[in-house]
């Protein structure tokens, strides 16, 4: 089955989803792959240019079904400290290093890695250990941290 176009979460129709794929952090970055849904279908997303596909977004098949993106879990560690400064120099170091980070509320979420913990825990943050979805920042980079979109005729669409 092939993908024609990817639809924003929360911006499809539900009703229409037929399966899911469970895909991690690496492997929501792409411009051509084939993954493997929950029933074991093969579907193949092969773009001009790569898409992000992120949590809950709607992989929209030839047939018109959609398959549902699903994070999936991985080893991250949930950076927070007690005060505000500590926390944006915490960010401030993690950037400087150009590591992927998600911000969820007071906190700060980035792949498992202990010699950064102790950098973190160096700084005055406290660091858990934790399984959970990872959907970092898309960057300053990034075309605005848009979704594209694909369709039969390939037009480049922004939301």
């Amino acid at each position: 089955m092939r993908v024609v176009q990817v639809q924003p979460a929360g911006h499809w129709d539900r009703g229409r989803e037929t399966d899911q794929v469970l895909i991690d952090y690496d492997r929501r970055f792409r411009r051509r792959i084939v993954l493997e849904t929950e029933a074991g279908v093969a579907v193949l997303i092969d773009f001009p240019q790569a898409v992000r596909l992120r949590d809950g977004d709607g992989l929209v098949l030839e047939t018109g079904a959609v398959v549902r993106v699903r994070a999936r879990p991985e080893a991250l560690l949930e950076i927070h400290a007690h005060d505000e400064g500590d926390l944006v120099r915490i960010a401030w170091h993690l950037g400087n290093r150009h590591l992927p980070v998600q911000l969820v509320d007071d906190r700060i979420r980035i792949r498992a890695d202990h010699v950064i913990a102790e950098m973190v825990e160096g700084l005055g943050g406290h660091v858990d250990a934790i399984e959970a979805p990872f959907d970092p920042e898309a960057g300053a980079y990034a075309v605005g941290g848009h979704h594209h979109h694909h369709g039969d005729d390939d037009d480049h669409h922004h939301s």
